[in-house]
């Protein structure tokens, strides 16, 4: 029976999640009884827990894992203060007047929130209460409102900035990093949350092109499941659009674009992310617009300026010109810390700021507590022999590494509909990943085409976040089965997006390579 107790810890971890309680708990519970019942067999020395200090010291320390709990504020800021909601309203009247215009909208706003937030549940709740009833006040199919809602919300974990991002490219540089020591090199080289950004961005473009092609041709086929809206909806005025796109799109440009130009790190570009969400919101709820508008233009020219003709006052063979340049630094410096300042007071009082650090606080609170649990069980399951084995089935199986990997991609798919994808990323890929890489597949690659089998998770019932979130958000008139059905095309698109980057690896590894 001792050989088998690795088999037993996975199966009972799976009965311990599907049972409802914590999942936090539930992995670290079935780690401890098993690490106790392997000790009490035989199977497993002890002393291997030792180094669970070190993994929880080595994630509190991970300076990559600080940019989540910024990223989910910049989204939980954009989402309280109703900037989403603005979004969508615009977009839909923009284009609703066409065969199918009001799902490609929802589609494209997606798109933006997503790479503006990265935040599923956020964008899905909002285009539940604002997109979906004007959907079916259009004469639009429930179950296509649905489907399209709740696709278009999942596009944020796979275009960047997303946490699934930033936990995959932990896990995937380790990986790497542990198939590298495994081959003998022990100067070896490690993958960046920029990289996989970079190489997420082509294949995040291939899914909304498929969803919005989908949409298209089954408005062009089936014209009575998306009809055009209502003629009397009224059109925005270009300043409307402007207005609405143009604050996202500058926040896209100064997060990716600081990372992806090597201009900062992921955390550093998180930051500047969650002070550009509050001068927006700021900006949106209350006085004082133009002088944080203002503040804003400074911070942004400092930033420019700054990386053009950088100053360093502390050295002593600076000419006129430096202390000219760092006194304007200075000064755009307090201007841009004094519309801070003025937004922050607005938020305040509207209760943004409660609202989004309550929202923050949670999900970070869950993401971590995963992670240490998930640490807690990995070393159990080490110690019980249960590495060995995965690696041993994986190089054994029929089709050598293109085998290996089809039969992950179909048990992380199956997985997908039973457990969360941080679950999956910290529990399962951490065990496979080394063994994939051995057998040659490239690591950014790799972790692009799981990516996108993971985003399929929060679509795929009974426990697929995004259903849970639209039922909760959604009007009366849909139902639970509308949501089940709508959902089943794009989890087909989803496995084309898979074939897709499958077939083509350059679009994950090009731009990567390219940037980096």
């Amino acid at each position: 029976m001792t050989e088998y107790l690795d088999l037993l810890m996975f199966a009972a971890l799976v009965v311990a999640i599907l049972s409802g309680f914590p999942v936090a708990f539930s992995i670290a519970g079935i780690a401890v009884l098993f690490a106790y019942l392997g000790w009490a067999l035989g199977a497993m020395d002890i002393s291997l827990l030792g180094a669970f200090g070190q993994r929880v010291f080595g994630l509190i320390s991970n300076q990559v894992l600080i940019a989540i709990p910024l990223f989910v504020l910049m989204g939980a800021l954009l989402e309280k203060s109703r900037i989403a909601e603005e979004l969508l309203d615009t977009m839909g009247r923009a284009c609703g007047s066409l065969r199918g215009g009001l799902g490609i909208s929802v589609i494209l706003v997606g798109a933006l929130l997503a790479a503006s937030t990265g935040i599923v549940g956020a964008t899905v709740v909002a285009m539940g209460m604002i997109a979906l009833p004007t959907m079916l006040r259009a004469g639009y199919n429930p179950s296509v409102s649905a489907g399209i809602v709740c696709t278009a919300g999942t596009l944020g974990q796979i275009i960047p900035p997303s946490t699934l991002l930033i936990i995959l490219a932990d896990v995937m540089s380790n990986a790497y990093q542990q198939a590298q020591y495994e081959q003998g090199k022990f100067s070896v080289e490690a993958l960046s949350v920029g990289q996989f950004f970079a190489a997420a961005l082509i294949p995040g473009l291939v899914l909304v092109s498929l969803y919005l092609i989908y949409v298209l041709v089954r408005g062009a086929l089936r014209p009575q499941d998306m009809p055009p809206a209502d003629a009397t909806m009224s059109k925005p005025t270009g300043r409307e659009v402007l207005g609405a796109i143009v604050p996202p799109v500058l926040l896209i440009f100064a997060v990716l674009g600081s990372i992806l130009g090597g201009l900062a790190t992921p955390t550093e570009a998180a930051a500047v992310g969650a002070v550009g969400a509050l001068l927006m919101s700021g900006a949106r709820l209350g006085r004082m617009r133009g002088l944080i508008l203002i503040s804003a233009a400074a911070l942004i020219a400092l930033a420019i300026a700054a990386g053009v003709f950088p100053v360093r006052l502390q050295r002593g063979d600076l000419g006129a010109g430096s202390y000219v340049a760092g006194g304007i630094y200075i000064a755009l410096a307090v201007l841009g810390l004094i519309g801070v300042l003025a937004a922050l007071r607005n938020v305040l009082a509207e209760r943004v700021v409660h609202d989004a650090v309550t929202s923050t606080m949670t999900m970070t609170a869950m993401i971590f507590a995963t992670i240490l649990a998930a640490g807690m069980f990995s070393l159990v399951f080490i110690g019980l022999g249960g590495e060995d084995r995965v690696a041993y089935w994986l190089a054994n199986l029929p089709g050598g590494a293109t085998g290996a990997l089809i039969v992950t991609m179909i048990i992380v798919f199956f997985m997908g509909f039973f457990l969360d994808f941080v679950e999956i990323s910290v529990i399962v890929l951490p065990l496979v990943t080394p063994s994939l890489i051995l057998l040659g597949h490239d690591p950014i690659w790799l972790g692009i085409i799981l990516a996108i089998n993971l985003q399929t998770s929060f679509l795929t019932p009974p426990f697929g976040f995004s259903l849970f979130y639209l039922r909760g958000a959604a009007p009366p008139e849909i139902t639970t089965g509308h949501i089940y059905r709508g959902v089943i095309p794009f989890i087909g698109l989803q496995a084309v997006g898979v074939a897709v980057v499958w077939i083509w690896p350059a679009l994950a590894t090009w731009l990567p390579r390219v940037m980096f």
